[in-house]
């Protein structure tokens, strides 16, 4: 087996007379038009299509079994491992085929807003519009920071290189395989460019921890007053929608730390899904889409380029990628102090949860290693009716540690500086899905604000049967009968033998965590 010789390796690779070295945004379009990659659409964003993957690939993700890292990593299908033969040989045919390339693209970066913590990073693409991505989704450096930058960490991403499995060991032709050890990200055969993203965040979260930072998987807001809001949630449950306040300063819409200086925004863009997007429900993300924004996956008007966010006929996970600074609220830098609110966003299909509960240490623990949302029939190929769906803190293709490291820092977390935690389900009401209608997005933003400001506190509250939460009896703005779900459902036995079918769900997930403490999963989980 060859060694990779990283450092001089990728000198060599990016001081090639075809390499094109942090261009501007216009500079970037300009290539991009000039290659064929996109088209502008009539705010002057690039619209691109990412061909025949329009989201990630888990099953193609890989991280490499070194010595230094190998007891660390919770292996197993969100952290496959691979060999370091396999990733050798892959790196070298990568350089090679870029090396060919009539022209690549390198951008020099940060991850992480906190200079304490922050990871330099460089990532060398093939295409332009894929430069441009990270260009909008990491934090650009000034002048004299890119005099001074020296990369630990490389993304190299090659989407037209395929990889044979036969010969090269993969699952298929895609593979985005980590090195620690090396410090490299390497990606071929997908052109989604959240997989560069999201295998910073992955570095992040596991290079975080050991500083004895807690790395999240959420998006943060801060209010007037400087109390700082989380909400935590996978893809569909509201998370950037509720984060993007006109009332509220946004810290960033995805990824964050939390130290003890307070929390940080690991990137320095947003990765919004804009199906079904609309100026009138969010209109930050709609004014935000404009020159030197990536639209992928969107379907355009061919005559006026205009977008047409309805239409979904390539994907439901149609994206825009465009810089903090096109949210007009934002904080500059992306930090702020310790949260006062945590939220925890769940789309429940099933129409079971409430719309808000406030949630115990023990319940907010447990909500968390649960992660739950519902899969929607037809989203997925094989999927008729609604699935529930656990990916543990609300992030598990993303954490290389045990989910236990992450979840212990967060109820440390909760008991230092007190933070009320509450449960949203911006999912069904009045039945599960198909029967009944989804949480009106007006009712959502009325609970979460009076959660944020403090209303929720000492309300009046009942305990909700089936899983012990305690739900306010009443919200200003909201109908009172809307808080409690049972009573939004025509038939009550519908409603119970739904509700017990969900809770045995959750109770088959958490079997998987044996080093929980006993207290956890007997004072935070169902209790019917």
């Amino acid at each position: 087996m060859n060694t990779v010789h990283v450092p001089s390796e990728l000198n060599l690779l990016i001081n090639e007379r075809n390499v094109q070295m942090q261009l501007s945004v216009p500079q970037l379009v300009e290539k991009i038009l000039a290659r064929n990659e996109g088209m502008l659409t009539s705010t002057g964003a690039v619209r691109v299509s990412t061909g025949k993957y329009t989201g990630r690939s888990p099953k193609d993700k890989y991280i490499v079994v070194e010595e230094s890292t190998k007891d660390k990593i919770d292996w197993g299908p969100a952290n496959q491992p691979i060999s370091k033969e396999v990733f050798t040989n892959l790196y070298y045919k990568v350089l090679d085929y870029l090396k060919q390339r009539e022209e690549i693209f390198v951008f020099k970066g940060f991850a992480g807003a906190d200079k304490k913590s922050r990871l330099p990073i460089q990532v060398i693409n093939e295409l332009a519009w894929q430069n441009l991505f990270v260009h909008q989704l990491f934090i650009r450096p000034t002048e004299d920071e890119l005099l001074s930058h020296d990369a630990p960490f490389t993304v190299i991403s090659a989407p037209s290189f395929k990889a044979d499995p036969t010969v090269d060991r993969t699952n298929s032709e895609t593979f985005i395989i980590i090195s620690f050890e090396h410090r490299i990200v390497l990606i071929g055969g997908t052109e989604y460019a959240g997989e560069m993203k999201k295998s910073i965040f992955s570095v992040m979260n596991y290079l975080l921890p050991e500083k004895n930072i807690f790395s999240m998987h959420c998006s943060a807001n801060v209010g007037q007053e400087g109390d700082v809001a989380l909400f935590f949630g996978l893809s569909g449950t509201g998370k950037t929608t509720l984060s993007a306040d006109p009332n509220r300063k946004l810290i960033g819409d995805d990824e964050h730390g939390w130290s003890s200086n307070g929390v940080f925004n690991i990137e320095g863009g947003c990765y919004a899904k804009c199906i079904n997007l609309s100026h009138e429900k969010e209109p930050q993300i709609f004014d935000a889409i404009r020159f030197g924004t990536v639209l992928e996956n969107v379907m355009l008007n061919q005559e006026s380029r205009v977008a047409d966010y309805d239409d979904n006929t390539l994907t439901e996970n149609t994206r825009a990628a465009y810089s903090i600074e096109n949210i007009d609220n934002i904080v500059k830098p992306s930090i702020a102090g310790h949260p006062h609110t945590i939220v925890f966003l769940t789309a429940d299909a099933f129409g079971v949860l409430p719309p808000i509960a406030k949630l115990t240490k023990e319940q907010a623990m447990y909500h968390f290693l649960s992660g739950y949302t519902s899969k929607l029939a037809g989203t997925e190929r094989g999927v008729t009716s609604p699935e529930a769906t656990f990916s543990t803190c609300f992030g598990a293709p993303f954490l290389p540690l045990p989910a236990t490291r992450y979840a212990e820092m967060l109820g440390k977390k909760i008991l230092e500086h007190n933070v009320n935690v509450f449960l949203v389900n911006t999912g069904w009401t009045g039945g599960e899905y198909g029967i009944g209608s989804r949480i009106k997005l007006s009712y959502t933003r009325a609970m979460v604000q009076a959660a944020l400001e403090g209303e929720l506190n000492h309300v009046e509250t009942i305990s909700e049967e089936f899983f012990g939460l305690n739900i306010p009896l009443h919200i200003a703005g909201v109908p009172d009968e809307v808080l409690q779900p049972n009573k939004t459902w025509q038939d009550p036995q519908a409603y119970d033998k739904k509700a017990r079918e969900l809770a045995a769900k959750f109770r088959e997930n958490f079997k998987k965590f044996t080093n929980i403490s006993a207290e956890i999963a007997e004072k935070g989980g169902p209790i019917a």
